[in-house]
C-alpha cells in the first residue's frame, strides 16, 4: 500500500506564469493543458512513480479536497522492436507519475497541490505559494530553426506498400507518418515552446513531458477518452482538408470534405471502432450517424463525438487501453495495421500518436492522442505528423497534408502573432521545398 499525502489550496495566480517561474528548479515536468476549457494540470518534480494505482491511498489535506493528479505518457507501440530516435530512447518506461507540485485550473478554481510520501511540510506550501504569487507575466520568444527535408521518394514507397496491402485485402486503412529533424540556431527550453503553444494560434490540448534535458511536447486536437464518474466521452477524428484563407473558403472546403467519399470512408472506420469498444464496456452509447467539422488553425477534420456511461467495475485506464490505438492513428484492422507499420516505417514512433494524459486519485481524468508533436533536447529535435491511407490515396497529396499538420508543432518556435507566424512558417516550408527539389 502506497500512501500519498496531498495538500491542495486555492491560489490567486496565473498557473502558466507560476509554472514558468517555478520550473527552473525541477527537471521532471508534466503538462496537460486544454486551451478551450478549464482542464489544466501542470506538474513539477516527481514525488513517486507507480506501475498501478490499485494500491495507492490518498490522504487529502488542505482546504480543497482535490485528489492527487498522476500524469501518464504512453508510447504508440511500446513493443515495437524498431529503434526510436535517440531522444525518445532517453525517457524511462513509467506508467503513473505523481509530481511534487501540481498547478491546477479546473471546475474547483485555480489551485496549488503539493504531494508527499509523508505529511506535507507547511514551509514547502508557503514557499511555493510565494513563488506562484510573485511570478512575472510570461513572454513569448521566437526560436529560429531549420527543418531538414525528408525524402518524397521514400514516402511514395511507403504509401505504395500501404496501398498494396489494401489491394491484397490485408488492411482497409493504414496511417503512415513522417518525421523531420529540426535544428535550432540558438538554444531553447521546454518553457519557450510551452508558452508559444499555449499563447499562440494552435488549437487543442497542449502536452509536455520533460525528463532531465529532453522533452516531448505538442498541441493535439484529438481526445481519446474522458471520464467523470460514470460519464465517458471520446472523439472520432479522421478526414482532413485545409483550413482555408477566408471564412468563405473555409466553409467551401468543409462542405467538400463532408461530401468526399474517401475521407468519409476513412472517418467511418474510426466511428465503427469506437462505437464497438463502447458497446462492450458501457451502456447508453451515443455516437451520431453523421460527423461534424472540427476547424483548426491550419486544417479541418471530420469529427464525431462519442458518449456513454461506464459499467460498474470498468476504469479509465482499461478504457484507454481498449481504445488505443484507434484506426485514426494506426489503421484497420488495428492489429494488422500496427504490424504493417512495423514493416513499413523505419522508426519507432515513441510518444507520437501515443495516449497521454492524467488520472486523479478518484479515478477520473482524460487521455488525448499525442498528435502534432515533437521531441527535443534544447538544440535539435524531431517533429512528427501522419495521415490515413485508404484505397484511392495519392502519395504526394498525403505528403502535403502532413506538411500542413506539421505547422502546428512548428508554431511552437514562433513568438509572433498569428499572421506573422503563418508567414514565417510558409517561408520555412517554401525553403524546404527548394531543398527537396535540389535533392531529387
Amino acid at each position: 500500500m502506497t500512501k500519498i499525502h496531498s495538500h491542495t489550496l486555492p491560489i490567486g495566480a496565473d498557473i502558466v506564469d507560476a509554472f514558468c517561474l517555478m520550473q527552473k528548479g525541477f527537471t521532471d515536468q508534466f503538462v496537460y493543458y486544454d486551451k478551450q476549457r478549464a482542464c489544466r494540470y501542470m506538474g513539477l518534480g516527481r514525488c513517486i512513480a507507480l506501475p498501478t494505482l490499485d494500491g495507492a491511498e490518498s490522504e487529502l489535506e488542505g482546504p480543497v479536497e482535490q485528489p492527487p493528479v498522476y500524469f501518464s505518457f504512453n508510447r504508440f507501440d511500446a513493443e515495437n522492436p524498431a529503434p526510436a530516435d535517440e531522444l525518445f530512447e532517453a525517457f524511462p518506461r513509467l506508467k503513473f507519475m505523481l509530481p511534487e507540485i501540481v498547478l491546477i485550473e479546473n471546475e474547483r478554481g485555480t489551485l496549488l497541490q503539493v504531494n508527499s510520501l509523508g505529511p506535507v511540510y507547511p514551509g514547502r506550501i508557503a514557499r511555493f505559494m510565494r513563488q506562484a504569487l510573485a511570478a512575472p507575466p510570461r513572454r513569448r520568444e521566437t526560436v529560429p530553426y531549420r527543418l531538414e527535408p525528408d525524402s518524397r521518394e521514400a514516402w511514395r514507397d511507403a504509401v505504395g506498400a500501404g496501398l498494396a496491402a489494401i489491394e491484397a485485402g490485408r488492411v482497409d486503412k493504414v496511417v503512415l507518418s513522417r518525421r523531420q529533424r529540426l535544428v535550432a540556431t540558438r538554444p531553447f527550453s521546454s518553457k519557450d515552446l510551452l508558452v508559444n503553444l499555449i499563447d499562440g494560434p494552435a488549437r487543442g490540448t497542449v502536452l509536455l513531458y520533460r525528463y532531465a534535458d529532453v522533452f516531448f511536447c505538442g498541441c493535439t486536437p484529438e481526445l481519446l477518452v474522458r471520464k467523470r464518474g460514470a460519464e465517458l466521452e471520446s472523439m472520432c477524428l479522421a478526414g482532413t482538408c485545409p483550413a482555408g484563407g477566408s471564412e468563405d473558403e473555409r466553409a467551401r472546403l468543409a462542405a467538400e470534405l463532408m461530401a468526399d467519399p474517401k475521407n468519409r470512408a476513412e472517418h467511418d472506420y474510426v466511428v465503427r471502432f469506437i462505437r464497438e469498444v463502447f458497446r462492450r464496456t458501457c451502456h447508453g452509447v451515443d455516437v451520431p450517424a453523421e460527423p461534424g467539422i472540427l476547424p483548426l488553425t491550419h486544417v479541418q477534420h471530420l469529427c464525431t463525438p462519442a458518449r456513454a456511461r461506464l459499467l460498474e467495475g470498468v476504469d479509465l485506464w482499461s478504457m484507454m487501453e481498449d481504445l488505443h490505438p484507434t484506426p485514426a492513428v494506426a489503421g484497420t484492422p488495428v492489429g494488422e495495421a500496427k504490424m504493417l507499420l512495423r514493416e513499413v516505417e523505419a522508426y519507432n514512433r515513441g510518444f507520437f500518436a501515443g495516449a497521454c494524459g492524467y488520472v486523479d486519485g478518484a479515478g477520473d481524468g482524460e487521455f488525448s492522442v499525442a498528435l502534432r508533436t515533437g521531441v527535443f533536447d534544447g538544440e535539435i529535435g524531431w517533429v512528427y505528423a501522419g495521415c490515413g491511407i485508404v484505397e484511392g490515396s495519392v502519395a504526394d497529396d498525403e505528403y502535403d497534408e502532413i506538411g500542413m499538420k506539421l505547422m502546428t508543432i512548428l508554431s511552437a518556435f514562433s513568438g509572433e502573432d498569428e499572421a506573422d507566424a503563418a508567414e514565417t512558417l510558409a517561408d520555412s516550408l517554401s525553403d524546404q521545398r527548394v531543398d527537396e527539389g535540389a535533392g531529387r
